[in-house]
C-alpha cells in the first residue's frame, strides 16, 4: 500500500531548497506573433521545462525523492518503472549521486529514450506493454535485490519536487490565473496543483489526458479508482491504466477540469510548437498546447494562462 500522506505547501518548499543548485530554473516564454495563434486574444506564457535536466520535469521529483532517502538505502541503488521520463529522472538522481540505477519500461518504448537512459549510465530492462506490467517487474526487483525503488507519481516526495514548478511560475509570472498540465499517473499535476493552489487559490488548474489512457478523468467522473483493461495511445509518457488514491484526492482538491485529447491532437500540437516557436516537443510536452490549439480546453475572457512544456523530443520535428 502506497503512503497517503499528501505533501503540503512546507513540502514542496523544503523541496525547492534541496533541488536549489541541482536541477535547471526553467525559463517562461510569452508567446507572440505567430501564423495561427495557440488561443487567439489570450495572454499565454509558455513554461519550457523540456529544458530541464533528463528532458522533462522527472527530474525534480526523482531527485528530491532520492535526496530524502537514508544513505543506506541511497547506496544500494535505485529502480523504477518508467514510460521514459521518469526513468530519466531516476537515472539522472543516481548519476549524481554515483550509485547504480535499474530502470524497466514497456517493450515499445522508443529507442530515443532507451539511449538517453543508457547514456546517463543506467541499466535497461525491457518488460511488459504498458508501464503497468513493467511496474510489476520492478517491484519484484526492489525486493529481490534490497533496491530503493522511486515510484513516477504517487510518492509525497516526488509529488512535492513536481510542485517545485509552481513556485517558479508563480515567482515569474505571480498574475497567472490558469496553468494547464498534461496528466499521465497524475504526479505533475498533483504536485503543481497543490502548491498553486496553496500560493493562490483562485488560480485554475486544467489538464488533459489522451483519451486512450484516461483512467484519472474516469476516475474523476465515477467518484472512485477505474482501472483501464489496456491503453491505446502511443504516448508511453501518459500511457497509465490506473492512478493512485494519493493522487486521486490531491486532483480532486485542485483540478479544476480534465480535458480528453486524441494522439492525432497532441501530434499538431507538436508539430504547431516546433513550426511557430522551434520548441522541440514530445506529443506529451505539447499535450497542454494542444488543448488550446484544438479549442478543447477554454479559457474565460481576460484570463492569463501558462501552458506546461513538460518534455522534449522530436514528434513535431519529424511531421508526416
Amino acid at each position: 500500500m502506497l503512503p497517503m500522506t499528501i505533501p503540503t505547501l512546507a513540502d514542496v518548499q523544503a523541496a525547492r531548497d534541496r533541488l536549489a543548485g541541482r536541477i535547471r530554473r526553467t525559463p517562461m516564454l510569452r508567446t507572440g506573433p505567430a501564423r495561427r495563434a495557440l488561443a487567439p486574444g489570450v495572454d499565454i506564457t509558455f513554461k519550457l521545462e523540456h529544458l530541464q535536466i533528463s528532458g522533462s520535469f522527472k527530474a525534480r521529483g526523482a531527485l528530491n525523492k532520492a535526496l530524502s532517502l537514508p544513505p543506506e538505502a541511497m547506496a544500494r541503488g535505485l529502480v523504477t518503472a518508467s514510460g521514459g521520463n521518469h526513468g530519466l529522472g531516476v537515472a539522472f538522481a543516481a548519476w549524481q549521486a554515483g550509485v547504480p540505477a535499474r530502470i524497466f519500461l514497456p517493450t515499445n518504448t522508443p529507442e530515443g529514450k532507451l539511449a538517453k537512459l543508457k547514456a546517463w549510465g543506467a541499466v535497461v530492462t525491457l518488460h511488459g506493454l504498458d508501464w503497468f506490467e513493467a511496474n510489476q517487474a520492478a517491484l519484484i526487483c526492489a525486493e529481490a535485490d534490497e533496491l530503493a525503488y522511486l515510484h513516477p507519481f504517487a510518492d509525497p516526495a516526488v509529488i512535492a519536487g513536481q510542485g517545485t514548478l509552481a513556485l517558479e511560475i508563480l515567482d515569474d509570472a505571480p498574475d497567472t490565473d490558469v496553468i494547464i498540465a498534461a496528466i499521465g499517473g497524475g504526479g505533475l499535476i498533483s504536485g503543481v496543483g497543490l502548491a498553486a493552489r496553496a500560493l493562490k487559490p483562485s488560480i485554475r488548474i486544467l489538464g488533459v489526458e489522451p483519451t486512450g489512457a484516461s483512467s484519472i478523468y474516469d476516475s474523476v467522473k465515477a467518484g472512485r479508482l477505474v482501472t483501464l483493461d489496456a491503453v491505446r495511445t502511443r504516448v508511453n509518457t501518459l500511457a497509465a491504466r490506473a492512478t493512485e488514491p494519493l493522487n486521486l484526492e490531491i486532483i480532486r482538491r485542485n483540478v479544476d477540469d480534465i480535458t480528453l485529447l486524441t494522439d492525432e491532437e497532441m501530434q499538431a500540437g507538436a508539430e504547431w510548437l516546433w513550426f511557430e516557436y522551434g520548441i522541440a516537443a514530445e506529443l506529451s510536452g505539447a499535450a497542454a498546447a494542444a488543448g488550446l490549439l484544438c479549442g478543447k480546453v477554454k479559457i474565460r475572457p481576460g484570463e492569463r494562462v501558462c501552458v506546461l512544456v513538460c518534455g522534449a523530443g522530436d514528434d513535431g520535428v519529424k511531421t508526416r
